[in-house]
This record gives structure tokens, sequence and C-alpha cells, in this order.
């Protein structure tokens, strides 16, 4: 299974890719868990612990592998480099792995000025293609708020494109702009995770702004989760009840069932 998490920024969707990764562990597949958010944090969800998750080096900050995979400096435009540069080895190669769970930081897509044109862009959106047309895993993407690293044919791949959303009506335009440029490159689908409900009124009203089975769960807000990083645990760890619960609700929504204690 491929799944992409994604949401406006703040909205928890890192939270939620990381307790995902724990569900399907705990269950016994493997899974690779891919940072692809400029705000990599993903690590820090896991419980990775914080002298271990400053060593990771993104790969869009590795200039000389960069230049070495494409035949191009990174930063540069207006140069000939390769189109299709050889990445199938970087997963293994770079990812750490945290009590069964690999994680894979990919970095930012640079936007702006050159848009996509340039060797560091080309490297990534290549080993994000390999990873989820190509790996016999559970791949877990945690996405910023849009669609830059998919092409057509990566995006196609997804088996479902989890958007997270808080009560606010920023956040809900936010997730029905990346569901309408998602689709527009073949993502077929989709799935709501409300964040940070604080009553049932927010249940409601985030209910009502999309369709009812595209809604997967409903996440309430609890200090649990904000000062997770505090305690450098895997969040999946702390949680109450209430929360195991609606996170079990998601996690069988898509298609898997775990025994998780």
């Amino acid at each position: 299974m491929k799944i992409a998490v994604s949401g406006k920024g703040g909205t928890g969707k890192t939270t939620v890719a990381g307790i995902l990764a724990w569900y399907f562990q705990k269950d016994g597949y493997q899974v690779l868990a891919v940072d692809a958010d400029p705000d990599a944090n993903l690590a820090s969800a896991i419980g990775i612990p914080a002298e271990q998750a400053r060593l990771i080096v993104p790969i869009s900050h590795q200039r000389q592998f960069i230049k070495e995979r494409t035949g191009a400096n990174p930063k540069q435009f207006g140069q000939l480099f390769k189109i299709n540069p050889e990445v199938k080895d970087i997963p293994d190669r770079f990812c750490i792995n945290f009590e069964g769970i690999k994680l894979l930081v990919m970095g930012a897509i640079q936007k702006g000025g050159g848009g996509c044109a340039c060797p560091e862009n080309t490297l990534l959106r290549s080993l994000l293609s390999e990873i989820i047309l190509n790996r016999n895993e559970v791949v877990i993407v945690d996405m910023e708020a849009g669609i830059e690293h998919l092409g057509r044919a990566t995006s196609q791949s997804i088996n479902k494109m989890l958007i997270i959303v808080e009560p606010g009506s920023r956040s809900v335009s936010t997730a029905k702009m990346i569901m309408k440029l998602a689709k527009e490159i073949g993502v077929k689908s989709f799935g709501i995770v409300g964040n940070k409900i604080q009553d049932e009124q927010q249940r409601i009203w985030v209910s009502r702004q999309f369709p009812p089975d595209l809604i997967l769960g409903m996440i309430p807000y609890h200090e649990i989760i904000r000062n997770s990083d505090l305690l450098e645990q895997p969040l999946v760890q702390l949680l109450d009840e209430n929360l195991r619960t609606e996170f079990r609700k998601i996690y069988q929504a898509l298609g898997t069932d775990p025994e998780f204690t």
C-alpha cells in the first residue's frame, strides 16, 4: 500500500503519518516512511531521538551526491543533466531504521524561478517515483501542502491520499484544492481525517465540508499530541484510549485490522 499524507501546514499531517507507520509496523508490515516535507519533522513523530535525528542529512542537501547521479551541480539552472538518474539504491542506502520503521528524508522541491528544471528536483521526483512504483513495502509519504513531488505516473500508483483537516475555512480550502490538483494528475482515492477537534460542533462542521464516504476519522484535540515532541517518545506509546480508538478507526479504514497493544 502506498499512502500520501497532505494538508495545510500545521494541521497535524506529520503526526498522522507517524502514527500510521507504527500501526502498520506493529501489524507485521515492512514500512518505509518518507519525509517529503521541507519542514522535516517525521523523525520526531516516529519517535527517533533528537540527537539521532539531527544527524540525518536530507537527500536534497547532499550536493556531491546529486552531482554524481545527475551530472550537474545543484541549485544551478541552465545546465545539462540526466533526466532519469539512477535512484534504485537510494532508499536502502540512505534510510535509517528505527525499531522496524525505515525513514528516508528527501528534503524540499525547489519552487519559483527555474521551477523544476534543476538537478535536485529531477533526482527527488525520480526517487519518489521509484519508491511508489517499485518498492515492495508499505510506503507512507509525509508531503507538504501541495503535489510538487508527484508526477502523473507516480500519482496514479498512490492507493490513498489522506488529507488532514483542522476546523477552519483555510484548512478546508487547502484540502479541496489539493484534491482538485491531485485528481488532475491521476490520484483516484482520497480520505479526509479531521484533527484537533475540540467539540461535537467542530466535528459536525468538518464532516459537512466533504462527502461522507471520504471521512475516515476525527482525531480529538489532546495535550499529549501537542507535547509529544518534548517527551522524545513515539507518540503511539502515549495515546490514551480515546485517541487509540480514533487512530485505529483510520487505520482500519485503509483496509487493515491491527491487534495493537
